[in-house]
């Protein structure tokens, strides 16, 4: 079969590698017919995320169409349409008996890494670092779906590829990112990125009720896509952050605030900008923090900073002092995929909302290679990539 694979810093290549096949008896191999590259798939393709070894298969947002299941791999059969969680979840643990799916304690095959990189080990994740299980990712022709039958969501009739796909990743994340807001009628959410996370954040914000939704990016189709929602914007190129937030807020600041950029932020004009990047190019600081310490600086006293955006390693510094004396409350961690997608999925049937409104570009996989960098240098109008094996 063909797929993506990682074969070092900005050398993504569509290979020709063996068929998956069912190794254990709760697996399904899934045959792909709709795949996206992610915002997190980036950070891979950047080499700021560690863990990454040549020829790994790359992708974590993947649906498709049951053709092989495992004995034990109950509630599946071949033919069957299914949208995959980018956390794999066994479904039995602890963590998954509580709704924490993304830090399931039995899935993550490389469990002692994580214990050492992170303290306790996280869930599997498909396409990502051994840091994560190595697992191969849905970039390809075929995948093999460990835990399958608690690894997954049934796509009823009548929906598109496209109007599902997204359930796998950054929908129930930007929900996610909403939800653990808490959002009041009286709230302003200020979300930090307008990529296709932020783009679901904006919409979820919406949904849930918030007074005013703004969005900080620089990239104009991204703005555009954001007031189609009723945001409202700030082009951080052309105007203070800060001083918009305090005329939006009348002085007060938001009370919500939303990282969806995570450890690659930009910023302009800035000499945190230029610090951040000076500790990265001598490997003194893995992330670039600049949106952690603006929110911390804009946010309300008593407020909410919700962190959706994937950070790796090390950060520097952070105004820690200011966020204790404020009062800020902190929500983060990767998206406990399996949690949301029920209500989502009813939404998105209700017409509440559609999700494929993000999606820019449509393309065979053999064309992911040159896409990754299209999406990741932002050209010809590229917020979202749905690639098609």
């Amino acid at each position: 079969m063909r797929a993506l694979r990682w074969h070092g810093k900005h050398d993504i290549r569509c290979d020709n590698v063996p068929d998956p096949q069912i190794e254990h008896p709760r697996d399904a191999i899934v045959k792909v017919t709709s795949c996206a590259i992610c915002g997190s798939d980036l950070h891979l393709f950047d080499g700021f995320m560690p863990g990454m070894k040549h020829g790994d298969i790359m992708g974590h947002e993947f649906m498709g169409e049951v053709v092989e299941v495992g004995a034990e791999a109950k509630g599946l059969k071949a033919g069957d349409r299914v949208v995959v969680p980018f956390t794999i979840t066994c479904g039995e643990c602890e963590q998954c008996r509580r709704g924490n799916f993304s830090v399931c304690e039995r899935t993550n095959r490389n469990k002692d890494a994580a214990d050492k990189m992170f303290g306790h080990t996280t869930a599997g994740l498909f396409g990502y670092t051994h840091l994560t299980g190595g697992y191969p990712g849905g970039q390809a022709e075929y995948v093999r779906v460990p835990h399958a039958d608690s690894t997954h969501i049934k796509v009823p009739d009548g929906l598109t590829d496209e109007q599902v796909l997204f359930l796998g990743d950054i929908f129930p994340t930007g929900w996610q990112a909403a939800v653990q807001c808490d959002i009041q009628p009286t709230d302003t959410v200020a979300i930090w990125g307008a990529g296709p996370v932020g783009q679901m954040t904006i919409r979820s914000a919406v949904l849930l009720g918030a007074k005013q939704v703004v969005v900080i990016d620089r990239v104009p189709e991204r703005l555009e896509m954001a007031r189609a929602a009723g945001a409202i914007t700030i082009n951080f190129e052309h105007e203070s952050v800060l001083e918009r937030l305090h005329d939006l807020t009348g002085g007060k600041g938001p009370e919500k605030c939303i990282d969806a950029v995570g450890m690659e932020s930009h910023a302009t004009r800035s000499i945190d900008s230029m610090y951040d990047r000076a500790k990265q190019a001598i490997m003194a600081e893995t992330d670039r923090p600049h949106v952690l310490r603006e929110m911390i600086y804009v946010c309300r006293p008593a407020g909410i900073l919700s962190i959706p955006g994937v950070y790796g390693g090390l950060i520097d510094k952070i105004p820690f002092g200011a966020s204790m004396n404020k009062g800020l409350t902190w929500r983060m961690g990767q998206t406990h995929v399996r949690r949301w997608t029920d209500d989502l999925l009813k939404r998105i049937a209700d017409g509440q909302i559609d999700p494929s409104f993000v999606i820019t570009h449509t393309v065979g996989l053999e064309q992911g290679p040159e896409m990754y960098k299209t999406f990741r240098d932002k050209k010809d109008g590229c917020i979202k990539v749905v690639l098609k094996p």
